[in-house]
């Protein structure tokens, strides 16, 4: 290993297809997203476990009766009869549909939440701390959250999944805006490199889905936790040790400004302060909807039969609404402090994000209903679901990755590479056609309703091939069309996107969770027919807004001007 430190444009003038630097990054996030990945295959799984669990189970037919009777009376000015607060329910399969779909929506909360502290992380990143301290700094407060998720319980459960929220928000953008900063603007070779890196990213969802995927599930949560609170402490050593080759990426804008003081205080120690504070604020937004529905009455609904009841919101709904009207006004605001050169640049950015947040919301089924779909709608030949839910998406993407990256810088050399936006539009057709195969499967199921493997898995290489053409491209897309001043930030919305793409992919999973309520006794049969007809939509969508996208690349490609976006 070299002890100089390199120049920026020694970095970017490297030979052949990758610059050194990107292996380093690509090894440490591998290990971050082990981490990441092994917290999100057993997250919804045991959400559910802790509904079912002593804590949350559900009552015996007479404490059942009782039970309600006395939270009705008690709440009967407030509270409609539909309240989910209790299961009302006396079949089996009720109460697991409910929890599927409390999970569900628990799942996209969460994820949302994750990928929303991105946008914070990148602007502390920009404005003060630089993107290497955000990176070691998120490091280590995944660390300590996946450890504390390890003990049993729903409350340190989600104090810990509240600690890795923040520390996600401050790890995640960084280190992918700083593999942007190993290339020259016009360098035709990046999105090869962001497709060499989200490779170490699979790599490393692959290897967790493979171990913590199975050790949660089939051993112990709290052993499979406490392994990604292992692997991150190896990517944060690892990143320690090979920094100094970064050169000057990473450092902080304006390093004098770090010691200056406000309320006697450094602004180095603030951003530590203020990241601490959002700890306590995400725990009341994720656990107190779970726990005790956490709500507010905003008007009256009407009722099928005529009468009203009061219109219960979710305070963390209300909170993603207003979040995103304000990123929204943000964005608006960043579009007029920029150069005429640069408008059209950052316009295509914003309508590619947006249209991110609907592939998010399809995509992350995966984490959230088809998990529960594989466990119980596959006919599993002996193999563990959610470890196979949780490893074959990644394993496609380390099979094809590689060569979707030779494909691109061939076309490159051939002139005829598409552009971002046309990528963006074959991206959701894949994801859609991969889901109506998710839907066709049910012409193939056992009368148990479990569908053949071979479906599962090869609708998952088609969504991958959507994900391919999307994901690492929206990565470089951001570094190329933003200014780089703005680069923290841009990132950390394009990570907010993906923060609403979950948010609503778990709003979607809850909705495919419940069978329809005429059903009185619901079989393995009608939630098959619930969750292949809600992916049947899915694919319908996917493909529609994959043709707007591809009708649209013209008139975006001439918005984008010269900035070279393949």
């Amino acid at each position: 290993m070299n002890t100089t430190t390199p120049t920026l444009e020694e970095i970017q003038n490297f030979k052949g297809k990758y610059p050194k630097q990107l292996w380093y990054l690509f090894l440490v996030e591998m290990w971050e997203r082990f981490t990441f990945y092994g917290m999100r295959a057993l997250l919804a799984l045991y959400i559910s476990h802790l509904v079912l669990s002593a804590d949350y189970k559900p009552l015996a037919p007479a404490e059942l009766e009782a039970k309600k009777t006395e939270f009705l009376e008690k709440n009967k000015e407030v509270l409609d009869k539909s309240h989910p607060r209790y299961y009302i329910e006396t079949s089996q399969q009720k109460v697991k549909d409910d929890a599927e779909s409390k999970s569900n929506k628990q799942y996209g909360l969460i994820q949302a939440f994750i990928y929303a502290m991105a946008f914070v992380g990148g602007l502390f990143a920009d404005k003060i701390f630089g993107f290497r301290k955000s990176v070691f700094w998120g490091g280590i407060l995944m660390a300590i959250g996946t450890f504390i998720m390890a003990v049993p319980g729903a409350f340190p459960f989600y104090l810990g999944i509240s600690i890795l929220i923040v520390g996600n928000g401050f790890f995640k953008p960084n280190i992918s805006t700083m593999v942007g900063s190993l290339y020259r603007k016009d360098d035709s070779r990046r999105d090869a490199g962001f497709s060499l890196f989200y490779s170490g990213i699979n790599i490393g969802a692959l290897l967790s889905g493979l171990t913590i995927a199975y050790i949660g599930t089939s051993v112990s949560w709290s052993l499979g936790f406490a392994l990604a609170g292992v692997c991150m402490i190896c990517g944060l050593i690892l990143f320690v040790f090979t920094q100094k080759s970064l050169g000057p990426i990473g450092l902080p804008p304006e390093p004098e400004k770090l010691q200056e003081k406000k309320f006697g205080i450094s602004k180095n120690l603030l951003v530590y302060i203020g990241s601490l504070l959002f700890i306590p604020f995400f725990f009341v937004l994720v656990y107190f909807p779970f726990d005790v529905d956490l709500t507010f009455m905003l008007g009256e609904i009407v009722k099928a039969d005529g009468t009203t009841a009061p219109n219960l919101v979710q305070f963390s709904d209300v909170f993603m609404i207003t979040i995103a009207v304000l990123i929204l006004l943000y964005l608006i605001k960043t579009l007029f402090d920029v150069t005429k050169e640069e408008f059209g640049k950052m316009a295509v950015a914003i309508i590619l994000i947006l249209f991110s947040v609907l592939f998010w919301s399809f995509f992350e089924q995966g984490g959230g209903s088809l998990n529960f779909f594989a466990n119980g709608n596959v006919d599993n030949k002996g193999f563990n679901m959610t470890q196979v839910n949780n490893s074959v998406n990644a394993l496609w993407v380390v099979l094809i990755a590689p060569i979707i990256g030779m494909f691109w810088i061939f076309l490159s050399k051939k002139k005829a590479e598409p552009n971002t936006v046309v990528k963006f539009g074959l991206g959701f057709v894949f994801l859609g056609l991969g889901f109506l195969v998710f839907f066709a499967s049910k012409f193939f199921a056992t009368p148990t309703g479990l569908t053949p493997l071979w479906m599962f898995v090869g609708a998952y290489l088609v969504i991958t091939l959507g994900e391919l053409c999307l994901s690492p491209i929206g990565l470089s897309m951001i570094t190329k069309l933003t200014p780089g001043r703005l680069h923290g930030v841009m990132m950390g919305t394009w990570f907010l996107a993906s923060a609403y793409g979950q948010y609503g992919a778990g709003l979607i999973g809850s909705a495919l969770a419940k069978v329809d309520t005429s059903i009185e006794n619901p079989t393995n049969v009608d939630k098959l027919v619930q969750y292949t007809n809600g992916y049947a939509s899915i694919g319908y969508v996917a493909v529609g807004a994959g043709i707007v996208l591809l009708l649209i690349s013209p008139l975006l490609k001439k918005l984008m001007a010269d900035a070279k976006v393949a």
